[in-house]
């Protein structure tokens, strides 16, 4: 599109902020040597119909600068620049760039948060890949978000983010009400939820004399999967970098304190202390790159029920805060590894194939007996958590870099070369299932039973809907073990 660094494939699939902002852009990257003039510069421009052209070191292929058309107003025309003079003296320089691996979502929240408008892209040894601009990437729609978002930001303490996050919660029971799309929801809690949590350790972050090493805050689960509920307590962790082995305990008792601080404002926000404490303040899980890959390796080579309870949750990690680059070289060692150790992969597919269905046989409902919520059915456990197993192994067997399920579940689809109408009915049960348990959390949140539902208090619609969705779990599955488990 004029002015803008990207395009959409033609006929590709809806746009969805779960996608790798690799896979979004096209064309050849508009680039210029620091020694350009200023005028050959504003020529390149107006012959690409660009916004912005990124200043790159044509040797190493690093990314210098940036000069946008506003650029172009403030500093050349207004200033009245010597258009002879090199471009090198007149770019932004102090780039913000982010991983071409990263998400569509991750580009936009940082956008927001840094005040720009476009972001290099960049390999994983730091060299330039392509240009994205907030128009391309749709970001953060909406008013009522808007005031949030520049709420979120503008917060310099604790108690001020603890208000915000009722905010939040309020903001999107009223999308629920109004029936909004699963993926929207969804994607609306991930980008305002990921705001807060960054605004928080920003905030705390001060307060701390914390290690000069790189370092990340990695989240797992389902907010690492970009599929946060209204009900959902934290999971996350923190990597760093450490020269040696024999460094590694000292940055963690150095980093602990920190750690511990977030989690426990976090908890004030809504977002319970995780009970199984996987937390960055737990030592287990405040660990340095080489530990990360050996707890990881662990579970790999040994998996016991308590490993595939650990992958299940650990294995959906996600770059929150800080190197990004330490999350995704941690992924994509693991992906490097997966499907080699099929004694674990087995043992994935089985663990999910343990699933029993909430359909009798002839398909009306079968409730688990629960004597607390009697007549009802646990949306997360018999719904949701089988599409997010199957779409984690198969993201792990064919090394798809995705986190969240639904786009696992297309990646692997378009592989696997699955027809669109059986893609599609596997994304609309799933999504169809997450609507339904935000529905149910938006209307009864203090309620323990957030992810149960009684069929038969919902719409003839919804419950025939749910019906067809819990039938093509088991589809999902015979498509899974044909595939993996050998006859």
């Amino acid at each position: 599109m004029p002015g803008s660094s990207t395009e959409h494939a033609a006929g590709a699939a809806p746009f969805s902020s779960y996608v790798s902002l690799r896979s979004l852009v096209r064309g050849e990257a508009l680039t210029v040597a620091p020694a350009a003039s200023v005028r050959d510069t504003l020529l390149l421009l107006d012959q690409r119909q660009a916004d912005a052209v990124v200043v790159v070191d044509q040797r190493s292929r690093m990314p210098l600068g940036i000069l946008t058309l506003h650029d172009v107003v403030r500093r050349i025309a207004l200033e009245t620049c010597d258009l002879q003079a090199p471009v090198a003296s007149v770019m932004t320089s102090g780039l913000i760039t982010v991983p071409a691996d990263g998400t569509a979502h991750q580009a936009s929240v940082v956008m927001v948060r840094r005040g720009v408008h476009h972001l290099v892209l960049t390999e994983s040894d730091g060299s330039y890949f392509h240009l994205v601009s907030q128009a391309d990437l749709h970001s953060l729609p909406g008013a009522r978000q808007g005031d949030l978002v520049q709420a979120i930001l503008g917060a310099r303490d604790v108690a001020t983010l603890v208000a915000l996050a009722r905010d939040v919660r309020e903001f999107v029971a009223r999308l629920v009400a109004e029936r909004a799309g699963a993926e929207t929801l969804c994607q609306r809690i991930s980008a305002l939820n990921d705001l807060l949590t960054m605004q928080v350790i920003e905030v705390l972050g001060g307060q701390f004399e914390l290690p000069y090493v790189p370092w990340c805050w990695l989240v797992f689960g389902s907010e690492g999967r970009l599929e946060q509920t209204l009900a959902t307590d934290q999971d996350n962790g923190l990597i760093f970098a450490a020269e040696s082995d024999d460094d590694a305990p000292a940055l963690r008792e150095a980093f602990l304190p920190f750690a511990r601080s977030v989690n426990e404002a976090l908890d004030a926000c809504g977002f319970p202390l995780c009970k199984g404490n996987i937390m960055a303040s737990n030592p287990q899980w405040c660990l340095s790159t080489s530990e990360w890959r050996a707890a990881f390796l662990g579970w790999l080579t040994d998996p016991q029920p308590d490993a595939l309870l650990n992958s299940s949750i650990f294995f959906d990690l996600r770059a929150l805060y800080g190197h990004d680059g330490l999350a995704n070289e941690l992924r994509a060692w693991l992906l490097e590894r997966a499907a080699s150790y099929p004694i674990f992969m087995r043992a994935m597919v089985e663990n999910s194939l343990n699933w029993e269905s909430p359909l009798n046989w002839w398909k009306g409902f079968r409730y688990d007996g629960d004597k607390e919520f009697p007549h009802t059915i646990d949306l997360k456990k018999h719904g949701s958590r089988p599409f997010v197993d199957a779409a984690r192994i198969y993201a792990l067997a064919l090394r798809i870099p995705d986190t969240n399920t639904v786009e696992r579940l297309r990646v692997m689809g378009e592989r696997r070369g699955i027809a669109d109408s059986e893609l599609a009915a596997f994304v609309d049960a799933f999504q169809h299932i997450q609507r339904l348990r935000l529905a149910r959390q938006a209307a009864a949140p203090l309620l323990a039973g957030t992810n149960r539902v009684d069929p038969d208090e919902l719409h003839e619609l919804d419950r025939l809907i749910l019906r067809e969705s819990l039938k093509q779990v088991q589809n999902l599955q015979r498509r899974l073990s044909r595939e993996y488990l050998p006859a």
